[in-house]
C-alpha cells in the first residue's frame, strides 16, 4: 500500500518566502565587497556602424578612474549556442543596435564611472540600417553577420511529414490565414547586475542574476581564455528573469576580465533602459497558416510558414526558429505537416528566450485560426477542439512522443466553470467570451551542447545532526525550484522542509544543472533528487535493519522517524537512524542525476521539440470592449492546467496566476517597438520606449478574475508524476482574448497586441463593407531550402528524412499512403 504522503501535494510556505518578505534575500546588486569598484559601459547611438575611433584619453584620466576598455582587449566572442557565437564583450570593429557597447569604464563609484565614459569618444562610419525582416530580405548587403544561411537570413528550416499539398487538396474546405505577433520583452522587476572579484588563491568569482551558470561558466571560460576549472560562477537569486536572464551577456564578460586584471572586486548593475537593450526578448513574428478541414472539423493537413525578425545577434535564435512550428502537432491532431522556418538580422537589439519561447506565436495564429475554421462549420469551438485532440501515447507526424494529456480534461473544465455554453455569441454587443488552448514542454530532449552527460545532477550529505544539505546547480528564479528540490528530498527521507538545507546555483559546490529554462528544472532536477534520496534512504534503511533487527522492506521513513511498519513503536528518530547509518557506511552521501530519454526524431531539427511529457491548457478570457473607444477590460479568466501532480498547490497556482497576467500585458499592450530619429540622425533605429513608464504592461487595477483548475493526472516520466507549469499557462491567453473580442464586436484583430486602434479599424471596415479584420494582408516570397521531407509514422516512417543523403536505406513510401491520411480515423494512425 503505498503511504500516504506528508510533503509533497500539501500547500506550504516556500522555503525561501522568509527571507524574501523580510528583506534578507541578497540579490546580486546587494552584494558589496570590500575595495569594491564600479562599471559602466559606452553604448552605441547608432544602429549599424564601422567603429573608425575610439579616444578613451578623456575618460581615462579622470580622478577616480582604474580602468578604461575597449573592444580589443575581446577578442574572442562568445554567444549560448554553439552555431552562433557572433557577440564579443565590446564590440571589436562593428555596432549592431543602439546599444551595443563599445567601451567600459571601472571606476571607484558608479557616478565617476558614469561621468567619466560620456566622456569617450566614438567615430563611426554608417552602414546600412536594416529595420525590418523585408529589409534584410530585400538587400543581402551588406550583411549583419559574416555566418547564416544566406544574406542577412539566419536560419531557414523546411521540413514535410506526409504528403501535405494532397492532404489538403482533397480536404473539404481550405483555409488560408496570416497572423501577426509584435515583439516584446520580459520586464522583470530586477535589473541585471554582476559582481566579479578574485578569490584567495586569485581565481575567477562571479555573482550574476542569470538563468544559466553553466552555459555563462562555459561562455568566460571561453572568451577570456581562463581553464573552466578556475573560474566560480554564483547564480544569486533572480529577482525575475523569464527568459531574459538565460544569455551570457557582455557586463558579465567585462567585469570579470576587469576583476582579473585590478585585482580588484568590480561591480555593473544596469539601468532600467540598458536592460531593453540587453533584449533576448520575443521574437516579431509573422506567420502564414493554411489547413485543410473535413466538414466535422478534422484537420487533414497543416502548412505552416513563420518569418521572425531576430535583431542583432543569434542568440537562441535557430532554437527559436524550429520552436514556432515544433509543437503544432502536440496539442491537435494533425497526421500531415509542413513547417518552413526562417529567422532574419535586423539592426535592432537581440530577440531570445521569453516565456514559451518561440511557441506563443504560433499558438496565437493556430488557436484563432481554430475559430474561424469552427465559425465556418458551425461547430462549437470547444467542441472542435475536443474532437481533435491529440490521443495519448502517442508519435505525432513529426515524431515527438505524447505521453499523458488532460487537454479534454481542461477544455471540458473551463467550459463548465465559466457558463461557455450560456454565453458564447448569447451575450450583449460589446462583451464576449473566447477559448483557447496551448501546450508545452517540461524541458528539452537535448542539451545545448549536445552530449551524452546527464542534463541535472544533485548531491545529498546527511550529517549527526539529522540535518541533509542538497546541493544542485539548479538556478532560483523565482519559480520555486528550490522549494521543489526541498520538498521532494524531504518527502523521500520522511523529514521536514525546514530539515534540508539547499544549496544551488555555484559551479563550484553543486553538480551541473543545465538552467532554469525550457521548463525543465522540475522535471530534470525533481528526479535526480529523487534518485539521490532514494540511495540516501537504502542506506539508512540498511544501518536501521542491521541495528534494530527489522527487515528493510518494513521500515516506514515518516514524521521524522524511521520504524517498523507492523510495529510503528519499533523504530528511532531520523538523527539517529542517520548515525546508524554512518557507523556501518562511514560518512554519507549520496547522488542522482537525469538525462531524459531518446528522441525517435533522427532528421536535422528534431532535436527542437522533443521532451519528456508535455504540459496542457485551456482557458476562456471574458471581455468587455467599448465600441465607441475600442477599449478592452478583461473582468474574468477562467483556466485549467495539466500539471500532472502539483507538488507545491500554492506555488503552481502563483505561476498559472502569473501566466495569466503576462498573457493579459501581452495581449493588450505590450510592445517593443522602434522609431527612426527625426532628419538629419534618420539612420538611428531607436528603441521607441525603453522605460517602464512608457513601456506599458498591467498593474493590479488590469489583473482579471481568474478561477484556477489544477488537472491531476501523474506522469511517469515526472517527479511524483508532476510536469511543468512555469510557460505553458500564458500561451492560451493571448489568442483567447483575441477570439473574445470577435465574440463581442464581431471583428477579427489577427495580430498581437489587440490594442484599440486596431479594433477601431476593423470596426470601421466593417461598418463600410469590408472584411471585418486587422492584420497583415499577406506573407512574403521567401527562398527556402531544399525541404526535408520525413514518412509520419503512422505511415512507416522511422524518424528519419526520406531525401537525407546519410540515411542508410532510402525506402519508397506508397504516394498514395499520405493522401489516404484524410480518410484515416485517429485512432488509426494512432
Amino acid at each position: 500500500m503505498t503511504r500516504p504522503r506528508n510533503v509533497i501535494g500539501k500547500p506550504r510556505r516556500r522555503v525561501d518566502g522568509r527571507a524574501k518578505v523580510t528583506g534578507q534575500t541578497k540579490f546580486a546588486d546587494d552584494i558589496i565587497l570590500p575595495r569594491m569598484l564600479h562599471c559602466k559601459l559606452l553604448r552605441s547611438t547608432v544602429p549599424h556602424a564601422k567603429i573608425v575611433r575610439i579616444d578613451t584619453s578623456k575618460a581615462a584620466a579622470v580622478d577616480g578612474v582604474s580602468l578604461v576598455l575597449t573592444g580589443e582587449s575581446f577578442p574572442i566572442p562568445y554567444g549560448i549556442l554553439p552555431v552562433s557565437h557572433d557577440e564579443h564583450a565590446l564590440c571589436p570593429d562593428v555596432v549592431r543596435f543602439v546599444g551595443d557597447p563599445v567601451a567600459a569604464v571601472v571606476a571607484r563609484d558608479e557616478a565617476t564611472a558614469d561621468r567619466a565614459v560620456r566622456l569617450i569618444e566614438v567615430e563611426y562610419e554608417t552602414l546600412r540600417t536594416f529595420a525590418s525582416p523585408a529589409d534584410s530580405l530585400a538587400y543581402p548587403e551588406p550583411r549583419i553577420h559574416d555566418y547564416g544561411d544566406f544574406g542577412n537570413v539566419h536560419k531557414a528550416v523546411a521540413l514535410q511529414f506526409g504528403d501535405v499539398d494532397a492532404a489538403i487538396a482533397g480536404a473539404d474546405h481550405v483555409f488560408d490565414d496570416t497572423f501577426f505577433f509584435e515583439g516584446n520583452t520580459h520586464l522583470p522587476i530586477e535589473q541585471h547586475a554582476t559582481v566579479a572579484t578574485k578569490d584567495p588563491d586569485g581565481k575567477l568569482v562571479v555573482y550574476s542574476s542569470t538563468q544559466t551558470p553553466h552555459y555563462l561558466h562555459r561562455a568566460l571560460s571561453k572568451a577570456l581564455a581562463i581553464p573552466a576549472a578556475h573560474i566560480r560562477v554564483v547564480a544569486t537569486p533572480n529577482g525575475g528573469g523569464f527568459g531574459g536572464k538565460s544569455d551570457p551577456f557582455n557586463h558579465e564578460v567585462v567585469v570579470a576580465h576587469a576583476a582579473m586584471r585590478l585585482d580588484r572586486p568590480v561591480k555593473i548593475a544596469l539601468t532600467r533602459e540598458e536592460v531593453f537593450y540587453c533584449h533576448r526578448g520575443r521574437h516579431p513574428v509573422l506567420m502564414r497558416f493554411r489547413a485543410g478541414v473535413t466538414n466535422d472539423g478534422r484537420v487533414t493537413g497543416l502548412d505552416l510558414q513563420t518569418l521572425l525578425d531576430g535583431g542583432a545577434y543569434g542568440s537562441y535564435g535557430v532554437a527559436s526558429t524550429f520552436y514556432t512550428g515544433a509543437l503544432q502537432t502536440v496539442t491537435y491532431d494533425i497526421p500531415t505537416y509542413r513547417f518552413r522556418g526562417c529567422r532574419v538580422f535586423t539592426n535592432k537589439p537581440p530577440c531570445g528566450p521569453k516565456r514559451g519561447h518561440g511557441t506563443p506565436q504560433s499558438r496565437f495564429g493556430q488557436e484563432v485560426q481554430l475559430d474561424k475554421i469552427a465559425e465556418k462549420l458551425v461547430i462549437d469551438p470547444a467542441d472542435l477542439r475536443l474532437n481533435i485532440v491529440q490521443p495519448p501515447d502517442s508519435l505525432t507526424a513529426n515524431f515527438l512522443r505524447v505521453g499523458t494529456i488532460g487537454l479534454a480534461d481542461c477544455i471540458t473544465k473551463v467550459v463548465e466553470r465559466s457558463g461557455w455554453r450560456d454565453k458564447y455569441r448569447k451575450l450583449p454587443h460589446g462583451r464576449g467570451v473566447g477559448l483557447a488552448c496551448s501546450s508545452y514542454l517540461s524541458g528539452a530532449g537535448l542539451p545545448i551542447n549536445w552530449n551524452d552527460l546527464p542534463h541535472s545532477g544533485v548531491q545529498l550529505k546527511l550529517d549527526r545532526s539529522g540535518g541533509v544539505t542538497v546541493f544542485c546547480g539548479a538556478t532560483e528564479i523565482g519559480q520555486g525550484s528550490d522549494d521543489v528540490l526541498v520538498g521532494i528530498v524531504a518527502e523521500v527521507l520522511g523529514i521536514e522542509p525546514f530539515d534540508v538545507r539547499a544549496v544551488t546555483g555555484d559551479t563550484d559546490l553543486t553538480p551541473v544543472d543545465l538552467g532554469s529554462y525550457s521548463s525543465r528544472v522540475t522535471l530534470m532536477m525533481g528526479n535526480a533528487a529523487i534518485q539521490a534520496a532514494e540511495r540516501a534512504r537504502e542506506l539508512i534503511a540498511e544501518g536501521v535493519s542491521a541495528k534494530l533487527d527489522i527487515p528493510k522492506s518494513r521500515l516506514v521513513f515518516a514524521d521524522r522517524r524511521v520504524f517498523d511498519s507492523e510495529d510503528p513503536g519499533k523504530g528511532t528518530s531520523f538523527r539517529e537512524a542517520v548515525c546508524m547509518a554512518e557507523a556501518k557506511f562511514g560518512t554519507l552521501g549520496t547522488t542522482g542525476s537525469y538525462t531524459p530519454p531518446k528522441s525517435p526524431a533522427k532528421f536535422k531539427g528534431g532535436g527542437v521539440g522533443p521532451s519528456p511529457t508535455y504540459s496542457y491548457t485551456a482557458c476562456v478570457v471574458e471581455v468587455d470592449v467599448d465600441p465607441e473607444t475600442g477599449w478592452v477590460t478583461v473582468p474574468r479568466v477562467w483556466i485549467a492546467h495539466d500539471i500532472g501532480c502539483a507538488l507545491n498547490p500554492v506555488l503552481v497556482r502563483g505561476q498559472v496566476e502569473g501566466g495569466v497576467y503576462m498573457g493579459i500585458g501581452e495581449a493588450l499592450m505590450e510592445e517593443q517597438a522602434f522609431r527612426r530619429l527625426p532628419a538629419k540622425l534618420s539612420h538611428a533605429l531607436v528603441h521607441k520606449f525603453p522605460s517602464i513608464l512608457e513601456y506599458k504592461s498591467p498593474t493590479f487595477l488590469d489583473m482579471p478574475e481568474v478561477f484556477t483548475d489544477l488537472i491531476e493526472h501523474p506522469d511517469p516520466a515526472g517527479p511524483f508524476g508532476a510536469k511543468e507549469v512555469g510557460q505553458g499557462p500564458l500561451l492560451p491567453i493571448m489568442p483567447a482574448v483575441a477570439n473574445a473580442v470577435y465574440d463581442a464586436v464581431g471583428v477579427r484583430i489577427d495580430s498581437i497586441p489587440v490594442t484599440p486602434e486596431k479594433i477601431l479599424r476593423a470596426l470601421e471596415a466593417k461598418a463600410a463593407g469590408k472584411a471585418p479584420r486587422s492584420g497583415p494582408a499577406s506573407f512574403p516570397e521567401i527562398p527556402w531550402p531544399e525541404t526535408l521531407h520525413v514518412t509520419p509514422p503512422w505511415a512507416g516512417g522511422d524518424g528519419r528524412a526520406d531525401n537525407d543523403p546519410k540515411r542508410p536505406t532510402h525506402r519508397k513510401v506508397d504516394a498514395g499512403i499520405e493522401a489516404k491520411a484524410a480518410g484515416m480515423t485517429k485512432e488509426a494512425r494512432s
